[in-house]
């Protein structure tokens, strides 16, 4: 015999599915993230590995979270829902615990960024790894250094190098730097605006990613947390409210004269 709801059941599942393609989607969001650092050179990018390994658990967990939900509700398992009910509680916690410091520190990011290349100046002298890393986003941008050509003193890359067709847009700047009695023109465009726009959205959706799973997380928990007590009681009838005596209407004025006072 069905104890829980029948329309409470089916908007659970549907919570459930749902819950579910969040899962898929952020898997699917690592694998686009590692095929396109692969293709692009950032295999050896700091805390990629880290990065990558977070969304594949957190989209593989969110996933089986949300199988064991759909199971408890078809099956009306009591201990299903209590184990999804936990992880939700664990899952809003966390979800709030990293998203409202993330949501504090994003203001404070571009700072943060430029302090770090600024570190990295000048480039012809830096590593071969940050000098390939930045080749590559040169060339796909079509910018010149992280703030300005000169970060490459006068060693420029062919990467800065602007064609006819640019030159013409106003694309280009001829470079202070004079080699065989000619300047080159450069691309005017530097590459740290671009940079920090694009860590900027990646910030905002994993923010905006944490507090919607947060509130997924939190409405779980009170879907599951009424299944369960319908579960443990059955055969409770529903609470009637009843209206007090003092807020009940008061008799017509003729009922009052009906039975007038013995004199």
């Amino acid at each position: 015999m069905t104890q829980v709801n029948t329309c409470l059941k089916r908007t659970f599942t549907i919570f459930n599915i749902f819950f579910a393609i969040i899962g898929g989607f952020i898997i699917a969001l690592a694998l686009l993230s590692q095929v396109l650092t692969n293709v692009n050179g950032g295999d050896n990018l700091e805390g990629r590995t880290t990065g990558l390994l977070v969304l594949y658990v957190v989209g593989s967990v969110t996933m089986v979270i949300a199988i064991l939900g759909a199971y408890g509700a078809h099956k009306e398992s009591k201990v299903s829902l209590i184990v999804f009910l936990v992880c939700m509680v664990i899952g809003c916690l966390l979800m709030l615990r990293t998203g409202i410091p993330a949501a504090m520190v994003r203001p404070k990011l571009e700072g943060v960024l430029s302090e770090k290349f600024h570190e990295l100046l000048p480039l012809n002298r830096a590593s071969p790894d940050v000098k390939n890393m930045a080749d590559n986003l040169q060339t796909q941008l079509h910018c010149c250094g992280l703030f300005s050509y000169k970060d490459w003193n006068n060693e420029i890359p062919d990467s800065c190098l602007c064609d006819q067709e640019e030159e013409e847009e106003g694309k280009c700047q001829n470079t202070d730097y004079i080699s065989f009695m000619s300047t080159k023109s450069v691309y005017v465009k530097t590459c740290f605006p671009v940079i920090v726009h694009y860590v900027l959205l990646v910030a905002d959706v994993m923010i905006g990613v944490l507090f919607t799973l947060g509130s997924l997380a939190l409405l779980g928990l009170v879907l599951s947390s009424i299944m369960i007590h319908q579960l443990r009681y059955p055969d409770r009838p529903p609470v009637l409210l009843s209206v007090p005596a003092i807020f009940s209407t008061p008799p017509p004025k003729y009922q009052e004269l009906h039975n007038p006072p013995q004199y």
